[in-house]
C-alpha cells in the first residue's frame, strides 16, 4: 500500500478511534465500587474488607462475560491491585508468603494509589483486555470460588481460623450473630 490508498486507510482508522470510547478499561474500577469501599472505610472496616468490594466487582465482570481469568486467584489478584491503585491502604504481603515479584507489584500499586490517579495507557489497557477476553469465565463460578476459599482456609491453622471467626463475630450485632448461627445449623443439618 502506498500513496492515497494508504492515506485513506490511515484516515479511516483515525475516525474509528474517535468513535470508540477513549477508555474501555479493565484497570478502572466502577464508581459504585469506589463508593461502597468509601462507605466501608467510613464504617471503620478493615482495608481487606474495603478491598473485597473491588474483588467482588472483578468476579461480577467475569460472570457478566466482560472478560475471563486464568484462575480465581488471578481474579482476586486483579481486584486487590485495583483496590491498592484506588487508594485502599491494603498492606503488601509479608515476606515469604508471596513471591518477590508479587510483593514488588503490590508496593508499586500502593504507591500509585497514594499518588492519585493518572491517565492510563490506552495501548496497555487494550492489550490487557484482549488477553483477559481470551481466558475462561469458569474462574467466576460458584464452584471455583468455593474451591478457592477452601484451599485458602486449609493453609491456615485452626487457631488462625478461630481467631478470625471470633473477630468477625465481634463486628456483628446480636441479630446478625443469631442469623449466622441459624444458617450454620441448617448447613450442618443438610450435611447429615
Amino acid at each position: 500500500m502506498c500513496g492515497p490508498l494508504r492515506a485513506s486507510l490511515f484516515e479511516r482508522q483515525k475516525q474509528v478511534r474517535r468513535l470508540l470510547p477513549a477508555r474501555t478499561l479493565i484497570a478502572m474500577p466502577e464508581k459504585k465500587t469506589i463508593e461502597r469501599a468509601r462507605r466501608a472505610k467510613k464504617e471503620g472496616k478493615a482495608p481487606s474488607s474495603q478491598a473485597g468490594e473491588f474483588v467482588r466487582e472483578e468476579i461480577e465482570h467475569i460472570r457478566e462475560g466482560k472478560h475471563g481469568a486464568r484462575s480465581t486467584k488471578q481474579a482476586i489478584a486483579i481486584g486487590l491491585s485495583k483496590a491498592r491503585r484506588a487508594g485502599v491502604k491494603l498492606p503488601t504481603p509479608e515476606k515469604g508468603t508471596q513471591s518477590e515479584k508479587v510483593r514488588k507489584q503490590a508496593k508499586r500499586d500502593l504507591a500509585k494509589g497514594a499518588k492519585g490517579t493518572t491517565e492510563p495507557s490506552a495501548k496497555r489497557s487494550r492489550a490487557i483486555k484482549g488477553a483477559l477476553q481470551k481466558e475462561s469465565q469458569a474462574a467466576g463460578s460458584h464452584r471455583a470460588l468455593s474451591r478457592q476459599a477452601r484451599t485458602a482456609a486449609s493453609k491456615r491453622t485452626a487457631a488462625e481460623r478461630s481467631k478470625s471467626a471470633k473477630k468477625a463475630a465481634n463486628s456483628r450485632t446480636s441479630g446478625q450473630r443469631s442469623a449466622s448461627a441459624r444458617k450454620a445449623a441448617r448447613t450442618r443439618a443438610a450435611k447429615k
